[in-house]
């Protein structure tokens, strides 16, 4: 008698609900860009979502209590000249994400907390290198600070948003760059590009330690580093089957697993969670979310399950894991953007009995906090990002920061004093981002890194403006005192116009025309005369 042994996984019973249409977000001008994006990205205080924007490209972004139908008029974030292609939150500062669009600039903005209340448009910094479209924007997992940017020109760039300087400039790639991924603690970096290439760097000098042919068909690829070090990449073969890999860095040609899914023509993205190491397969277009499990024992990927909707989505965007409920075994929750307009919340749930913290569910999770400065890290300092346990709940830490920052200041330095070098500034393509530095009442002659003298000529030039505005309004009064009196005079002459008769018709309406002439020239004398010493008294102001 041939039996067959169940896998034992904890994860085995994994499922999703979706929540009710009332928990969720409606009436979203999801973007219709043909970019291969998700569109949107999630942290545990704020969902944005990218949107269709006459005159320029924009993201909504709104707090989770936020739910229901959205006001067609709800403030967006706005500073683009052309479609936004993809955003990212900052993993250390959940007020802070960073975007990319077909204007060649990457921006920096600062989310208030509680949302917007008006339609932003000055971001923190603008990152300018690019010549062409910026579709990538990926943050640095342990080091503060540090943004990686991939644009059609086939660049790849590694900022200090801090001081908004140029850390590391990729130039390798032949064409355009579909995905890129730093592995767990940041010291390499993995990339996907058109010419059908999976390519391992060193990002702290550019240089390229491996490549191999990733995936065969023609169609957009993906690849993600595993916590354990591993490279899971998902794409199309020669007929045009999608398909998903695993491989291992020092041997990018043999693939571990190579397996065929289906047919379908949208780019799927490889979303994981690395304290469970389940990998969830989204494909654009598709109406379903398969999940695996990868073991270290053959046949190192299993197929757990899949979740069905009756939608298709255009984008999705994953929570990290500070934001699930651990109160319901909720171990994913995924926000899936239909065509309707709707922002579906999907919740993966373990099913257990106990209401007690479960341990083996939630091992250490990804803290908010940095594990290194920029400058540390491409000094070659290698940090493990820091991890916190979620039994006692999880409270953002920059719920009580400070947002009143100046323009172009570095607000994204969250390390203290102790520990973090403070950020030079520097200036690139006239973009200038000074440091954060708490030293504005200092007795050295300079407030924020401005000088007295600079002070003194702003503050005259603010005496002039104001100077000017107040003789304005005091001409605009003399003239609307003078037209009230002119529209009162006008009133009271109607009723003692003499009746219009056959025999001295003209000559009435002569005479009623030649008085309100001279009137009118009268009032209009008497303004002038009033606005001459207003202008005088001007002066002297």
């Amino acid at each position: 008698m041939s039996f067959r042994v169940v896998r034992s996984s904890k994860f085995r019973h994994v499922y999703g609900q979706a929540l009710k249409r009332e928990q969720c977000y409606d009436n979203i001008r999801v973007s219709k860009s043909s970019w291969d994006s998700t569109f949107c990205a999630v942290n545990p205080k704020f969902l944005a979502i990218i949107v269709e924007s006459a005159g320029g490209g924009a993201f909504i972004v709104l707090p989770h209590n936020k739910v229901g139908r959205i006001a067609a008029d709800h403030p967006l974030v706005g500073g683009h000249k052309g479609p936004v292609l993809d955003i990212a939150w900052c993993p250390h500062n959940d007020n802070v994400i960073a975007s990319g669009s077909e204007d060649c600039v990457v921006k920096v903005w600062q989310i208030p907390d509680g949302g917007l209340s008006r339609t932003l448009t000055e971001p923190v910094v603008d990152l300018v290198f690019h010549q062409r479209r910026v579709g990538l924007v990926l943050w640095h997992p342990s080091a503060l600070n540090v943004l990686l940017t991939a644009g059609s020109d086939n660049q790849v760039v590694i900022w200090n948003v801090g001081t908004g300087e140029i850390l590391v400039h990729i130039d390798s790639h032949p064409d355009v760059v579909y995905s890129a991924c730093f592995n767990w603690d940041g010291s390499k970096l993995v990339t996907t590009c058109k010419d059908k290439k999976i390519r391992i760097y060193d990002p702290r000098n550019g240089e390229i330690e491996s490549e191999a042919l990733c995936h065969e068909g023609s169609k957009a690829t993906r690849a993600i580093f595993l916590r354990h070090g591993l490279i899971f990449t998902t794409g199309f073969n020669r007929s045009s089957e999608r398909q998903y890999s695993l491989r291992a860095p020092d041997a990018l040609n043999e693939p571990i697993v190579m397996v065929e899914l289906d047919t379908s023509n949208g780019v799927m993205f490889p979303l994981y969670d690395a304290d469970t190491n389940l990998i969830y397969l989204c494909g654009k277009g598709d109406s379903v979310i398969r999940y695996f499990e990868i073991t270290p024992e053959p046949p190192f990927v299993h197929y757990i399950n899949t979740f069905q909707t009756p939608d298709p989505q255009r984008g999705i965007g994953m929570m990290p894991k500070r934001g699930c409920d651990v109160t319901t075994c909720e171990i994913a929750k995924f926000y899936r953007l239909n065509n309707n307009g709707l922002c579906q919340v999907i919740s993966m749930t373990v099913p257990r009995k106990s209401d007690l913290f479960q341990e083996d569910l939630y091992p250490d999770t990804l803290a908010e906090d940095a594990a290194q400065t920029a400058e540390d890290w491409i000094a070659g300092n290698d940090a493990e990002p820091l991890t916190f346990s979620l039994k006692g709940g999880y409270v953002s830490q920059s719920a009580n920061k400070s947002l009143s920052v100046t323009k172009k200041a570095n607000i994204l330095n969250k390390a203290s004093a102790g520990t973090s070098k403070s950020a030079s500034s520097a200036a690139l393509g006239g973009n200038h981002a000074t440091s954060n530095n708490n030293n504005a009442s200092s007795g050295s002659g300079f407030v924020s890194g401005v000088s007295e003298k600079d002070l003194r000529d702003i503050t005259d030039e603010i005496r002039k403006l104001k100077a000017i505005i107040v003789k304005h309004e005091n001409r605009i009064r003399a003239l609307e005192a003078a037209v009230r009196a002119q529209e009162g005079d006008d009133t009271d002459s109607r009723p003692a116009a003499a009746p219009v008769t056959a025999g001295n018709g003209n000559s009435s309406s002569k005479a009623a025309t030649d008085g309100g002439a001279q009137k009118e020239s009268n009032d209009n004398s008497s303004a002038n005369d009033q606005s001459h010493p207003t202008a005088a008294n001007d002066d002297e102001f």
